[in-house]
């Protein structure tokens, strides 16, 4: 534990988290003070529950506050004499809202919230989770490689509510940070599809994707092509951006080398997950498909606009400029399948 850190107060946003989870755990194992924000105090169990099970016995050094992005209360006192704020809360469905400034408003506005009480409490550096859709999703032709430059068009036809409400949420901080920033310092983390262990049986909506595979839900296979970090090194890469003076100003793309299909994914699960086998779909299913099945479906037109998204995109800068090192897809998937299996989401098969 490194002692040094031990005066350093770091406020993470979204405590009940798959990712704030493990940001929380790998601060109090680097030896910082925590407080992390929940939206009802009922949920302090949750978060405490999730922080033991990723192998932290003394919770002296963690608080939880009530604050919920949506209103300002709390949110000073959430902030007060923090040096850092991880801000990873943000709303993710695989259902789309009826309309989407259900999803929008609360991310643009909960993010702005955030940052002017960090302003206004002297906070040096907060750490922004944003997403691969703020930075790929308009960059359709895959020789062409995607970095920290590229940016989603938010106005762009088709493109999904959760990803608008994250090239808006981050469009909208950077435009903070240049009117009203102050002397704070901003960076910013895109991650592509986060996987690896889970602390809890909550599924995020990866682990979904993941769940509907396993189980046979997943008649035929969409070939969505994803790129995917680890959970461990997407809050390790939160916290390089945290300590890092070079990070100010900064975005990174968090993500493994290469993509892997939703077969390649099935295939992968079947070869290290024998028990599974026999319930995972063989079959694929071709893109004209899945969007005529999204007309009626709310599954498929949630996947849909992932369809055909070039995800050749580079991790170089956060490697260089960082230190990081990120484990493989692979690794990451089957840390999460054996999530599922461990928290009993998918029965596997005795025999």
């Amino acid at each position: 534990m490194t002692n040094s850190n031990e005066s350093i107060p770091v406020l993470v946003t979204g405590g009940t988290g798959f990712v704030a989870s493990h940001c929380i755990a790998q601060l109090l194992q680097k030896g910082y003070t925590v407080k992390a924000t929940v939206r009802s105090l009922k949920r302090s169990e949750e978060v405490i529950n999730m922080i033991q099970t990723a192998g932290i016995s003394s919770l002296e050094k963690l608080q939880l506050v009530e604050a919920d992005l949506t209103n300002d209360t709390n949110w000073a006192a959430a902030v007060k004499d923090c040096r850092y704020v991880l801000h990873v809360a943000s709303p993710i469905h695989l259902q789309l809202p009826k309309h989407e400034d259900e999803m929008i408003r609360p991310a643009v506005d909960g993010t702005l919230r955030v940052l002017k009480a960090a302003r206004d409490a002297g906070v040096q550096r907060v750490v922004m989770t944003s997403n691969f859709g703020a930075v790929g999703y308009s960059h359709k032709d895959p020789g062409q490689l995607i970095t920290e430059a590229s940016w989603t068009d938010p106005d762009q036809k088709g493109l999904s509510a959760y990803n608008k409400s994250k090239v808006l949420a981050e469009l909208a901080a950077w435009d903070f940070m240049k009117r009203e920033g102050g002397n704070m310092e901003l960076s910013v983390i895109n991650p592509v599809g986060i996987f690896g262990p889970s602390f809890s049986a909550k599924l995020s909506s990866g682990f979904e994707l993941l769940k509907n595979i396993m189980d046979g839900t997943m008649k035929a296979i969409p070939k969505l092509e994803l790129a995917i970090v680890d959970v461990r090194d997407l809050a390790d890469l939160h916290i390089r951006a945290m300590e890092n003076p070079a990070a100010a100003g900064q975005r990174f793309l968090a993500l493994s080398q290469g993509t892997l299909s939703l077969p390649q994914i099935a295939q992968l699960i079947k070869n290290n997950m024998p028990e599974l086998a026999a319930t995972i779909s063989s079959k694929t299913i071709p893109d004209i498909m899945v969007r005529i099945a999204a007309l009626f479906n709310a599954k498929a037109r949630a996947l849909a606009p992932m369809l055909g998204i070039n995800r050749n995109a580079s991790n170089e800068k956060a490697k260089t400029m960082l230190g990081w090192q990120p484990r493989s897809k692979e690794e990451a998937v089957l840390a999460a399948a054996k999530s599922i299996i461990k928290y009993g989401t998918v029965k596997t098969v005795q025999r």
